[in-house]
């Protein structure tokens, strides 16, 4: 279970990745996962997971000003205004279920 959490929360962090501009890993995630083995290691983890967490989170209140400043002046967007909102969706519901799943692992490590 916890290596299905890993995996979804890579896949979505790195689907992500293509959509927006994100602060590189200070630490090799695959090594730094492979070596945990005392507290500090776990606690390291829990700590990074938790930065991507609120990284995505900060990305999803983004475009919630976005979709709300498309939703309002729908007109300045002629026809593409709602494939705009829909973008704006779609990425908000991404961003906040990478966040959800940044902060389940933060979670699960801090619990080894």
């Amino acid at each position: 279970m916890k290596h299905t959490h890993l995996i979804t929360l890579l896949l979505v962090l790195g689907s992500l990745t293509a959509c927006s501009e994100m602060n590189p890993h200070p630490m090799d995630m695959t090594q730094a996962v492979q070596n945990a083995k005392s507290n500090a290691d776990h606690e390291a983890l829990a700590k990074r997971y938790e930065e991507a967490a609120k990284e995505m989170q900060l990305k999803a209140e983004e475009h919630k000003k976005l979709l709300s400043q498309y939703e309002s002046k729908s007109y300045l967007y002629g026809r593409h205004a709602q494939s705009f909102k829909d973008h704006c969706q779609a990425l908000i519901n991404a961003y906040e279920k990478a966040s959800e799943a940044g902060l389940s692992m933060a979670n699960m490590y801090r619990q080894m």
